[in-house]
């Protein structure tokens, strides 16, 4: 006889892990189950966020940049060092650490709210009275039932078509950061996010770096003023990026990777390189999931149809995260969780896409909430723009980081603000005042009238602000 729960999660990635807790929060009897375990086979909660993605890229990406400032900045400060030297062994080994707090974090918290845990694959077996029979295959089979059930399985990294992941020389993000040596010379297809931050970390311990990009634009989702400010500075480090490129024949060999591609022009380009990173995007991982068995709606990119509450066509089953509609980002994964669980205890859950955060994590750093201004003027939207670069910013000069600027995009008629845009020292942080100040409609004026502190990067943002209005003071 199975055990039978209020409701059940399939995934403990950030949306799986953190429906499951809110249920809780809400009184239900809640399972979670997840089947990622670690290099010693223990269960290790947190999906491809905690796992091999946004968290061990952080650590790398920090590590990394601790070097490069001691090997070019730290002479700047009187800090002398001799035979500098990277143990990229001790660096993994940090970053498998992180990892492992945060795998031990979320098992703590599914203890602390009563979430039982199964570690295993769960897939559909039937339907049944009242709810669904979840099957969990692993170490300990088990069947479950839930009344509810919250499907969340994430996504896995796209292949190209004749050229599959072997993790030793085509690696996908998790070999990217797997890597025990710095290669001489590394190649990425695909400079989004995911190549970008990678590329960061390999080129600042020493690799000689080439992204091949299909796309004719440079982070064509960004604004195009930051895209123009961030491209400056990737090719002032050393990062080689190729647009409106055409990948051909990839072949691979005892020595690395050759690449056959067309550059812009259509001119025939090779490119040999010790490793090869592809990041050509994300796919939905609904494999294993055995949605036929009760009907499960799929679209043609594998993902699970739902509406815009994360219904799905089946009564009582609901997904979020990677594995449906939307931007893959853990963050927004972790608003649609808390959504579903709070709409299942009969709440009205709400997740606004028009306020979530978008961060890529180099140096600079690039994030932005709202609109563009290339969307606006597609849209025919009248607005004004205001912009404060970090040049002109005390902290960001003690920082030694001056690099980019903050720019507010503000309703021409009524000042709301409509989109903020940041590239520069902890874009990743200034973004969320940004957040704020539009989920409550405020004006640019708004935020120029805030006092604050002095000095601080934050000051860049009130400056933007006054700069709608061009009435900066420090500039």
């Amino acid at each position: 006889m199975s055990d039978t729960f209020d409701v059940i999660v399939i995934g403990a990635g950030p949306g799986g892990y953190v429906a499951a807790i809110r249920a809780a929060q809400l009184g239900f009897k809640v399972a979670c189950i997840d089947d990622w375990k670690n290099e010693k086979g223990d269960p290790a909660p947190g999906g491809t966020c905690t796992n091999a993605g946004c968290i061990p890229s952080k650590a790398l990406l920090q590590s990394s940049e601790y070097y490069a400032q001691a090997a070019h900045h730290f002479g700047e400060h009187g800090i002398s060092l001799k035979d500098l030297k990277m143990d990229v062994a001790k660096m993994l080994a940090r970053k498998d650490g992180v990892v492992k707090q945060n795998n031990e974090g979320i098992l703590y918290l599914f203890k602390k709210n009563k979430v039982t845990f199964f570690h295993g694959r769960g897939s559909f077996l039937k339907t049944v009275d009242g709810g669904y029979e979840i099957a969990v295959t692993g170490d300990k089979p088990a069947i479950v039932t839930g009344r509810q059930i919250i499907v969340a399985t994430g996504s896995r990294p796209r292949q190209l078509p004749d050229m599959p992941f072997d993790e030793a020389t085509v690696l996908s993000n998790e070999g990217a950061l797997r890597m025990t040596a710095v290669p001489k010379k590394l190649g990425i297809i695909g400079a989004g996010v995911i190549g970008l931050e990678m590329g960061s970390v390999w080129r600042r311990l020493g690799a000689e770096v080439t992204l091949l990009e299909a796309l004719p634009t440079f982070l064509g989702m960004a604004d195009e003023q930051v895209s123009k400010e961030a491209r400056k500075a990737f090719d002032k480090q050393g990062l080689k990026i190729e647009l409106g490129v055409k990948v051909g024949e990839i072949k691979r060999g005892k020595k690395g990777v050759t690449v056959h591609y067309a550059n812009a022009q259509g001119e025939a380009q090779t490119l040999a390189v010790d490793k090869l990173i592809v990041s050509i995007g994300r796919t939905p991982s609904t494999e294993g999931l055995n949605a036929e068995a009760v009907g499960l709606q799929l679209g043609e990119r594998g993902d699970i149809i739902v509406d815009e509450h994360c219904r799905t066509n089946l009564p009582g089953v609901w997904a979020v995260g990677d594995v449906v509609r939307g931007p893959m980002l853990a963050h927004k994964a972790e608003e649609e969780g808390v959504a579903v669980a709070e709409r299942i205890a009969g709440q009205h859950g709400h997740v606004d896409f028009g306020l979530i955060p978008y961060v890529i994590y180099t140096n600079p750093e690039i994030a932005w909430a709202g609109r563009t201004e290339q969307q606006l003027k597609a849209q025919g939207v009248a607005y004004k723009a205001g912009t404060f670069p970090f040049l002109a910013n005390g902290r960001a000069r003690a920082l030694g980081d001056t690099t980019g600027f903050v720019k507010f995009l503000a309703d021409a008629a009524t000042d709301e603000i409509l989109g903020v845009h940041i590239v520069g020292p902890y874009a990743s942080e200034l973004i969320a005042e940004a957040c704020v100040a539009m989920a409550f409609r405020a004006s640019s004026e708004d935020i120029a009238r805030i006092c604050h502190a002095h000095p601080s990067l934050s000051e860049s943002t009130k400056e933007a602000a006054l700069a709608v209005d061009k009435r900066t003071l420090n500039f």
